[in-house]
C-alpha cells in the first residue's frame, strides 16, 4: 500500500490531436503534456519552428507540428493560425485541470536578454505582454518573422487555452535573444503550472472549476 502523498495524483492522458483547414493554412498539431520536450516541428517558417521547439523542450510538452499556409503573402496567417490550434490542444489535454499546480513563475536570460513570465491556468484568457524595446516589432528575424508575431502568438495561446499569461520584457538588446527568451520564460512557466501537485486535491480554486 502506498504512503499517504505518493498515490499518483492523475492517470489521464493528457495528450490532444487537432487539425485545421482553412484557405489560408493547413496544420495538423499533437501534444503530450506530460511528455519529455521531444518535437518535430515544420511550420514552413524557420524562425518559428525554432520557437516552438524551445517552448516544447522547456516545458516538458510533447510537440508535433506539421503546417503549410500562404507565406508567400505574409507568415502571419500560417503564424498566428499555429498559436490558436495549439491553444486548443493544450485546453483539450488539460482536461478538468484536477490536481494541477496552477500558477507557474519563470525569469529566463539569453545573454543580454532578460524576461520574465508567468501563467495562471484560470480558465480566464488574459494576456499582459510589456517591455518589448521600440522597433521590436517590426525587426525581420531571420529575414522572414516579424517581431510582432511573438505578441500575437500569446495572444492566440492564452485566448484558446484559456490562460492568464504575463510576458514582461526585463531587458534585451538583440530581436533573436528577446524573442527565444520570451518563448523559454513562457514555456517554464507552463512547465510549473501544468505540473501534478501532490499537496493538490481536485481543483485548485474555491469555485471548484477552472
Amino acid at each position: 500500500m502506498s504512503s499517504p502523498g505518493t498515490e499518483p495524483v492523475s492517470t489521464e492522458d493528457r495528450t490532444a490531436h487537432l487539425q485545421r483547414e482553412t484557405s489560408e493554412s493547413s496544420i495538423d498539431l499533437s501534444l503530450n503534456l506530460d511528455g519529455t520536450g521531444a518535437s518535430n516541428i515544420n511550420t514552413s517558417v524557420p524562425f518559428y519552428d525554432h520557437l516552438l521547439t524551445a517552448f516544447a523542450k522547456h516545458s516538458l510538452t510533447d510537440l508535433t507540428v506539421t503546417a503549410r499556409g500562404d507565406v508567400e503573402i505574409d507568415v502571419h496567417h500560417t503564424v498566428e493560425d499555429i498559436g490558436i490550434v495549439l491553444g486548443q490542444a493544450i485546453k483539450q489535454a488539460l482536461g478538468d485541470k484536477a490536481g494541477i499546480s496552477r500558477y507557474g513563475d519563470a525569469l529566463v536570460p539569453l545573454d543580454e536578454a532578460l524576461v520574465q513570465a508567468v501563467v495562471d491556468i484560470s480558465g480566464r484568457p488574459y494576456l499582459v505582454h510589456t517591455g518589448e524595446p521600440a522597433g521590436f516589432e517590426f525587426h525581420l528575424i531571420g529575414g522572414h518573422f516579424t517581431g510582432s508575431m511573438v505578441r500575437h502568438v500569446f495572444e492566440a495561446i492564452a485566448f484558446n487555452a484559456g490562460l492568464t499569461v504575463h510576458v514582461t520584457v526585463v531587458g534585451g538588446r538583440d530581436p533573436h535573444h528577446i524573442a527565444e527568451a520570451e518563448f523559454k520564460a513562457f514555456a517554464r512557466a507552463f512547465r510549473q503550472a501544468k505540473a501534478f501537485d501532490p499537496l493538490v486535491s481536485g481543483i485548485p480554486s474555491t469555485k471548484g472549476a477552472l
